[in-house]
């Protein structure tokens, strides 16, 4: 892994991709959310993550080395924080009882650190590595959404999954843009994490839905915007 690493950074990230989603694909079409045949694969794409990145000393590159400086340059990530609460706003009803809601939400939080380390740590930082910014920045988030497309093989309906990617994509631009400004990786892995935690709370409330869907895409949109004007901690040094 470490020699394939050295030789092409960018093939190393695809392969993490693709391995996770085959991995995951099947699944997910196979068990819930509550069953501990979700929970250990992500625990093994975690550990190897962690493991790469500890032994080569790579933390301050992938954003893990601490928490971004100057908060209020980047608004103390309020719009990001305020979206991330989307899925509670339909209610609350929570999607499993016991210690299968315990299982589901601790898969959830690995999903988060997880698709942050191989979508934005792995892939996005190989691309920028290349030195083309805006064609790392857009791969990157497009290819996070294109990735939900694998819910189709697991039994999710094909509006539904459109309707995600869309969702996923605009995450994406607000993920990699505060990654690429901030330099630290740590406000988006939280953020992922809460949004797929809060999905196993929130109630199902189709109109709600759509203006959360709405309400991300609009403030992705601006948010990106006001982020793609700061200085990058690397520019300001």
């Amino acid at each position: 892994m470490r020699k394939l690493y050295e030789k092409n950074e960018i093939l190393f990230a695809v392969l993490w991709i693709l391995a996770y989603c085959f991995v995951m694909a099947p699944i997910k079409g196979n068990f819930e959310w509550e069953s501990i045949w979700m929970l250990l694969p992500l625990l093994v794409f975690a550990a190897g993550i962690t493991v790469f990145v500890k032994t080569g000393h790579l933390e301050k590159k992938y954003g893990l080395s601490g928490w971004p400086e100057n908060m209020k340059k980047y608004l103390y990530f309020i719009p990001m924080w305020i979206i991330a609460t989307g899925n509670l706003w339909d209610g609350f009803a929570p999607s499993y009882q016991g210690i299968g809601q315990v299982i589901a939400v601790l898969a959830m939080i690995l999903v988060g650190y997880v698709e942050e380390m191989i979508f934005r740590g792995f892939l996005f930082k190989a691309m920028l590595s290349e030195g083309k910014v805006t064609t790392a920045i857009i791969i990157s988030s497009l290819t996070f959404g294109m990735g939900h497309i694998i819910n189709l093989f697991a039994g999710q309906a094909s509006f539904e999954t459109i309707v995600q990617v869309i969702f996923a994509v605009s995450w994406g631009f607000i993920f990699t843009m505060v990654f690429y400004k901030s330099g630290s990786l740590i406000p988006c892995i939280i953020a992922h994490a809460m949004i797929d935690v809060f999905s196993l709370f929130g109630a199902d409330n189709e109109l709600v839905d759509w203006i959360c869907i709405g309400t991300t895409i609009v403030v992705a949109i601006l948010y990106c915007i006001y982020l793609a004007r700061l200085k990058t901690p690397d520019s300001e040094a």
